[in-house]
């Protein structure tokens, strides 16, 4: 057996004792530090300390263990003549498999957000020197050393060592990769953190919580992304992609906070498209916005028609009707597991794609015969409430990218500024309530009308506020008269309030903040509209 000599050190112990015993079977002698050699003798496997290698004991509080040549040594010789010689002569034996992960530097961040007591040096202890250089080194030398960061590996590379006594090569290749990424992702939370605290600080104890409450927008961004998979293409068939998801991804088994299209399981159909992909994500977040039972339908990443009602059947019919003809061919997200009911109304149009909590079984059957609808499952907490967390949009420019917390922004309109004469019904304050919820959702200029929780038209990506309005009037017509409007920016003109008037508004809710507000409010109550400011704007470009 090639792999004679196995160091073994993680902080993730998760399947550490099983890993070595499985190590040990095999004649693998092991080598361990601190409380990995601990967890392993306490499980009755042999091991052995780095210390004993090297003659050196840890120390510096524990800060120097590994740093020596005859353990670098063991990594970075190759297995020439003149290699083996020299290591030969310096009393240095290989390894040829290092298990290593990092201290939890994220981990200790993580808690910081909520433990005032965790300091800025607790933080910095968790900076691993000895942990990447291993990686590095063994990485490096993947010719010869199998190095493994994850937990999910170790059955695999137990399987390829009982059975041919050794790591393949292209296995060896492919953990050098992931170990490089685990230390690049490693070293870009560091220097996000680092770079976190405002110019001029002194550390301190609390300074640790001022870098993480500043996190979101660091001084120097490293973001990783995995590739999940290829794509068939892009936006168009000449365009190359892949779908990326966070690399620092939730552990395997455990559900992510909110639900998202990459941590989302597709259950049925053919593979998901770029342009499916924007869609969905589009969907989804409309749809976690209420708590009701909700259903949105969207195409060509605006929505055209969105609903809430008693039973998330009931939302997703009206949804539709909403605009059935802009409903073919599109995305479909609800908030409730998809029911036969629901399953059954899904069929009678031909869809692209459906992302729900989950699918029942007799709705999976309902669906079945749909052989290109792709069935999204997204696991996580469905609530409004779970959702507000702080996320990072990026959009790429040339030479550059744009950076922002993603618009988890919402003022209820309880909370509105009412500034016309004529006040609201309360099936107007809700009616406006959903509308606003959906416009924050729409292309700029956006133009939503609304009645009885259903989306009556909306005006979405155009030029002029008052062309959104006219896109509305032509969908929806006569349909338009007693609905509420929601729109996601102020009125810079009267004139985007006469349109609304003519077409039969009768209450409108809008940010505010234009230096015509006031021509833009003797508009409203000169057409007897009622009409709230917000205070919040939702551009969405």
């Amino acid at each position: 057996m090639s792999n004679r000599t196995a160091l073994v050190s993680v902080s993730d112990k998760r399947g550490v004792v099983e890993l070595g015993r499985g190590l040990a079977a095999l004649g693998v002698r092991i080598l361990s530090t601190g409380g990995t050699a601990k967890a392993l003798a306490d499980a009755g496997i042999p091991v052995t300390s780095v210390s004993e290698v090297t003659g050196a004991p840890e120390i510096l509080d524990g800060r120097v263990k590994t740093l020596h040549p005859k353990i670098h040594g063991g990594l970075l010789g190759r297995g020439t003549p003149a290699h083996r010689a020299e290591m030969a002569a310096h009393g240095i034996d290989a390894i040829d498999l290092v298990v290593v992960n990092l201290y939890p530097f994220e981990a200790t961040l993580t808690q910081a957000r909520g433990d005032a007591s965790v300091t800025w040096q607790d933080a910095i202890e968790n900076i691993d020197i000895g942990g990447p250089a291993m990686l590095r080194s063994s990485a490096k030398n993947h010719e010869r050393v199998a190095v493994v960061v994850d937990p999910q590996d170790y059955e695999v590379v137990l399987a390829e060592l009982a059975s041919t006594g050794e790591v393949s090569a292209a296995r060896r290749l492919a953990l050098a990769g992931k170990a490089f990424a685990h230390t690049a992702g490693y070293d870009a939370a560091i220097a996000a953190f680092l770079s976190s605290v405002p110019s001029g600080t002194e550390p301190s104890p609390e300074a640790a919580a001022t870098a993480v409450a500043s996190l979101e927008l660091p001084a120097t961004l490293a973001v990783q992304w995995r590739q999940l998979y290829p794509l068939r293409y892009g936006e168009n068939p000449h365009q190359r992609a892949a779908f990326y998801v966070d690399a620092r991804s939730p552990l395997p088994g455990a559900p992510p906070a909110r639900p998202t299209i990459a941590s989302a399981e597709v259950l049925g159909g053919k593979q998901l498209s770029y342009n499916n992909i924007l869609d969905l994500d589009a969907a989804l977040g409309l749809a976690l916005e209420f708590a009701a039972p909700a259903a949105v339908v969207v195409k060509h990443n605006n929505p055209c028609g969105v609903a809430t009602a008693d039973s998330v059947a009931t939302a997703y019919h009206r949804a539709r009707e909403a605009d059935p003809v802009s409903a073919f061919g599109g995305i479909v997200a609800v908030n409730r597991e998809v029911d036969e009911s629901l399953a059954q109304l899904l069929a009678e149009t031909f869809l692209e794609c459906v992302v729900a909590p989950g699918f029942s079984a007799a709705a999976r059957a309902v669906l079945s015969g749909k052989k290109n609808l792709r069935l999204v499952a997204a696991a996580g907490d469905f609530t409004p409430a779970s959702v507000a967390q702080a996320a990072w949009s990026v959009r790429s420019v040339a030479g550059g990218a744009l950076v922002q917390m993603v618009d988890h922004g919402m003022v209820s309109l309880a909370d509105a500024k009412l500034v016309t004469q004529r006040g609201l019904s309360d099936r107007e304050r809700e009616d406006l309530a959903f509308a606003w919820r959906v416009a924050k959702h729409v292309k700029s200029n956006a133009i939503v009308f609304a009645k009885d929780g259903v989306t009556v038209a909306i005006g979405a990506g155009q030029m002029s506020r008052v062309d959104s309005v006219r896109i509305c009037e032509r969908k929806a017509g006569a349909k338009l008269v007693g609905a509420v409007v929601a729109s996601d920016a102020f009125f810079p003109f009267r004139d985007g309030v006469d349109v609304l008037a003519a077409c039969g508004a009768s209450a409108v809710a809008q940010p505010g903040g234009s230096v015509r507000d006031e021509e833009v409010i003797a508009a409203a109550d000169e057409h007897g509209l009622a009409m709230v400011f917000t205070g919040m704007r939702h551009f969405r470009h």
